[in-house]
């Protein structure tokens, strides 16, 4: 095998976390920001691009860690390798509420699909890149579903959903429409577009955005239900006012409470 052969065991209900157990020389990748724990022996190395074979060679990591530049990361990702003999372990927590997918590359092909920040953490030897669209209605109006990172190789790779996670498999010509967010990531057979929603009223008045994505059949998706773009923007919008105070939080005055406290001046 090109990657690494980790065992695993995921843990928790609505904020997970993975545990990652590596024989003598096994190693995982991750994303910064994503590391929980892990055991004495466990080394810890910051690598160029994702080491993968792929992307091997300094020509291969440059252009590897390039693609990363293009979906918002960082040139670097981080492994960690077991040192020592004997197994050892070392965990990775989902950013916020929801679940953990783990995915077996050889099941899919050894390619799988995702959004770019849905990616947690992989077997040392699988590929993280980006999937690049050939559509112009993608580019032009994807928005969160535009830039989708792609899993190859024959290893273990775990994403993370917000929210409910819901897996649908669809029948060959069989179309699933869906907000762009809302997507975690599908198999390589999966006719992945976006349409305009269409219609005057839905489009001034619906609140639910210009587009959806439309993802045709054969293959398998996988839906969260709290995007994390969602679940920001929702903070943001009932973040206090007025250097955090907000006197009008659960009244009936809402912001007005604000104003009649004088916070808010003309």
């Amino acid at each position: 095998m090109a990657a690494h052969e980790i065992d695993y065991q995921i843990f928790g209900e609505e904020m997970q976390y993975v545990e990652i157990e590596l024989d003598p020389q096994e190693g995982v990748i991750a994303e910064s920001g994503n590391f929980m724990m892990m055991d004495d022996g466990i080394k810890m190395e910051t690598i160029f691009g994702d080491g993968s074979e792929k992307n091997k060679g300094f020509l291969g990591s440059i252009l590897g860690a390039g693609k990363r530049i293009l979906t918002g990361e960082s040139l670097f990702m981080t492994a960690f390798y077991n040192d020592l003999s004997g197994k050892r372990k070392v965990s990775f927590a989902s950013p916020y509420p929801g679940k953990i997918l783990a995915l077996d590359l050889t099941e899919y092909r050894g390619k799988f699909i995702c959004q770019k920040d849905a990616f947690l953490c992989a077997a040392k030897g699988v590929s993280i890149g980006i999937e690049f669209s050939k559509r112009l209605g993608r580019g032009l109006f994807g928005g969160e579903g535009f830039i989708m990172q792609k899993l190859e190789g024959d290893g273990m790779a775990f994403v993370h959903a917000g929210g409910t996670m819901a897996k649908k498999v669809l029948q060959s010509g069989e179309t699933l429409r869906v907000d762009t967010g809302c997507i975690v990531g599908f198999s390589q057979d999966i006719d992945y577009d976006v349409e305009f929603v269409g219609g005057i009223k839905n489009t001034i008045f619906g609140g639910e955005g210009l587009f959806f994505a439309k993802l045709r059949g054969p293959g398998v998706v996988y839906i969260q239900s709290l995007p994390f773009s969602r679940l920001a923007g929702r903070v943001l919008a009932a973040a206090p006012k007025g250097g955090g105070k907000d006197k009008g939080e659960g009244s009936i005055l809402g912001g007005l409470g604000d104003l009649l406290d004088g916070d808010n001046r003309f």
